[in-house]
C-alpha cells in the first residue's frame, strides 16, 4: 500500500515554514522531517517516518503558491545566512550563488526541494497539484 503525505502549500511562506508543514504531514502535529536541505534528504531516505521499505507519495497541493514563496527572494535570504558562516573556502561560491538569486537567476528553494525528493525518493514519489 502507498502512503500519501499531504503538503499544503498554501502554509508555505518560507522555508521555516516549510519545514513545520513537511514535519506535520509525516508526523503529526509539531513532527519534525528535516530543517535543513541535508536533514531533509536524510529524513526521506527512510527511518524518520516515511515507511522504510514501503512506497509513498508526496502530494503538494498549491505547489504554486509555494514555489514563489521559495523563489530567488527566500532562496537568497538562505544564502545570506549560510554566507554568515560558511567555511572560507566555500565563501566564493555562495556569493556568486547568493548574486544569481538576488538577480532572480539560478535555482530556487522550490527546485531544490523538488530535487531532493525526486533524487532521494524517485520521480513517482512528488505528485504536484
Amino acid at each position: 500500500m502507498t502512503v500519501t503525505y499531504v503538503i499544503e502549500g498554501s502554509g508555505v511562506t518560507g522555508l521555516d515554514s516549510f519545514w513545520d508543514v513537511m514535519g506535520e504531514a509525516v508526523n503529526g502535529p509539531g513532527g519534525y522531517f528535516g530543517r535543513s536541505l541535508d536533514a531533509f534528504a536524510d529524513c526521506l531516505g527512510g527511518g524518520f517516518g516515511t515507511p522504510e521499505d514501503g512506497a509513498f507519495v508526496i502530494e503538494w497541493r498549491d505547489h504554486a503558491r509555494s514555489a514563489r514563496a521559495l523563489g530567488h527572494e527566500e532562496t537568497a535570504r538562505r544564502l545570506e545566512g549560510l554566507l554568515l558562516r560558511a567555511h572560507p573556502t566555500n565563501r566564493a561560491r555562495i556569493e556568486r550563488e547568493l548574486a544569481e538569486a538576488r538577480a532572480g537567476r539560478g535555482p530556487t528553494l522550490f527546485d531544490d526541494l523538488v530535487g531532493i525528493i525526486t533524487d532521494r525518493a524517485g520521480p513517482r514519489a512528488l505528485r504536484l497539484v
